[in-house]
């Protein structure tokens, strides 16, 4: 069994790179406040190590028949599943989420890694005989080279395992920019990999901040880089990734809306309201933080939402029965205090009000109570900014059309969702709206791993979504190669005419 332990390592070249305790920061449990590890603060000196590495660790790695990659990503599978309790607690430790919570991450995480255990099939190219006379045309995917990713806090085992094993099973090496808020499940799938069989370079992990970032955004010697992270974060690693030549897929920010329409099932939308708005402490991109109630809706609805709220269990995340942890950093719990200052300022109502809470034996927690707005309109910056805490706002209008149209004009295009039992209303709104994840009756429709994930408008900037076949399209090169054999003294006379097809 893996046994964590608060001693945080760089990992290069298979195998942990400590450093001095003063280029370390602190790691906090947030539902305790306490001080539980030191991590690394790496830059340009650690990520290039880590290039020179999988750079190294790369034809190999390229050249390992495609059934011996998929043996290793099975043998990963099957520790990650034999550890995904340990995994589970890690998570909850560093990021203060609910253990079940944290443990459903993970199993959706490995969706991705199985999906890449069956990846050979996919990388087969087209072979089109007699494309013209003796002329046949074949195609191939190649992997590019060293790739690398950088993600957030929130989600610090699936949202990487839907970069790296696409990266990794189509023959690429890779280096992981992780946030250094959650440094123990990252860890530990380093150290599974290494168990798996992996070899050593193809997989290399840097903490660190904006030197990092910067690091890996200028290094020549990486082609390719997936980011997930804020929209502020993602507009400037894509500008500067993609003036650097590299290809950059950076995928963002959200301020997600759910509809409910008069024939909705109310109790259904209630729960789902609840669970999605305040799931994780509302620190998740797929998050619905906005409630835009259809007609009297709101009258009916907000009720029920008022019912469960009241009996919301908020604590440690390890503990039993709990609904919501603690936000993740100090830092951030003022920032969601503030926002929720200002949501009053702009008159929106408030219904419900999180900021009083104080967990009573956890007192230096960064714990906040869960907060419910009425009456939010456009105008307000609550409506168009991303708060990512357990602020939900409820949005009044008349129509469908008034709901949809909110929809579309919102900076943010991630995911959505629409309550109703008018399956005409709901093929119209999956039509109609521009936002590629869409829940109908579904408050958070993030797809099965195999499945694509992305968004629009200044959710990503990206040519292709994350995962699935986009992620293959992304992490591969593709060459097309046009053959002929011909018979000896078979050759036709010398033409300067441009090839036809005949």
């Amino acid at each position: 069994m893996y046994k964590a332990i608060p001693i945080i390592s760089h990992w290069i070249n298979g195998r942990a790179v400590e450093v001095p305790l003063d280029k370390t920061g602190p790691v906090y449990n947030p539902a305790t406040g306490e001080e539980i590890a030191r991590v690394p603060r790496g830059g340009e000196t650690e990520v290039e190590a880590a290039v020179v590495a999988a750079s190294k660790a790369y034809p190999a790695w390229r050249d390992t028949p495609l059934i011996a990659r998929s043996a290793i990503f099975f043998a990963f599978r099957e520790l990650c599943w034999k550890n995904r309790e340990e995994m589970a607690k890690l998570i909850t430790r560093d990021h203060g989420k609910t253990y079940p919570d944290a443990l459903g991450e993970v199993v959706r995480g490995l969706e991705t890694v199985e999906y890449a255990c069956g990846l050979p099939v996919h990388m087969a190219g087209m072979n089109t005989p007699n494309v013209s006379t003796s002329i046949d045309v074949r195609t191939l995917r190649q992997p590019l080279g060293v790739t690398a990713g950088i993600t957030p806090f929130n989600f610090p085992v699936m949202v990487p395992m839907w970069i790296y094993p696409i990266a990794l099973m189509t023959g690429n090496t890779f280096i992981w920019k992780p946030s250094s808020h959650t440094p123990g499940a990252t860890q530990m799938q380093a150290e599974l990999w290494k168990q798996a069989g992996l070899p050593d370079g193809v997989f290399n992990i840097v903490y660190g901040g904006r030197e990092a970032v910067n690091a890996i955004l200028d290094s020549p010697g990486i082609q390719a880089v997936q980011f997930v992270g804020s929209t502020a974060v993602g507009k400037m690693v894509h500008e500067r990734g993609t003036k650097a030549g590299k290809r950059v897929g950076c995928y963002m920010g959200a301020k997600n809306a759910m509809v409910v329409l008069p024939d909705a099932d109310m109790e259904l939308a209630a729960d789902s309201a609840v669970a999605a708005g305040y799931g994780s402490a509302g620190e998740r991109c797929m998050a619905q933080s906005l409630v835009i109630a259809v007609g009297d809706v709101g009258d009916r609805l907000l009720p029920l939402m008022k019912e469960r709220i009241a009996k919301l269990k908020i604590g440690p995340g390890i503990e039993p029965g709990m609904d919501m942890g603690p936000i993740y950093s100090a830092e951030h719990r003022e920032t969601i205090i503030k926002w929720i200052d200002k949501g009053v300022e702009e008159g929106a109502k408030l219904v419900a009000d999180g900021r009083p809470f104080k967990h009573p034996t956890s007192p230096k927690g960064f714990f906040l109570g869960v907060t419910l707005f009425d009456n939010v309109t456009p105008k307000m910056s609550i409506y168009t900014e991303e708060i990512f805490g357990p602020v939900l706002g409820m949005v009044r209008v008349k129509t469908f059309d008034d709901a949809l149209a909110l929809i579309n004009e919102h900076q943010y295009g991630n995911g959505t969702a629409i309550f109703t039992t008018d399956g005409g209303a709901a093929r119209r709104f999956e039509l109609e709206v521009d936002v590629p994840m869409i829940g109908i009756n579904v408050p958070i429709p993030v797809p099965a791993g195999y499945l694509s994930f992305g968004g629009t408008r200044s959710s990503a900037f990206a040519d292709v979504q994350m995962r699935g076949e986009d992620s293959i399209r992304f992490f591969t090169k593709q060459k097309e190669v046009t053959v002929r054999w011909p018979k000896p003294g078979k050759q036709g006379p010398l033409s300067l005419v441009f090839p036809g097809n005949k």
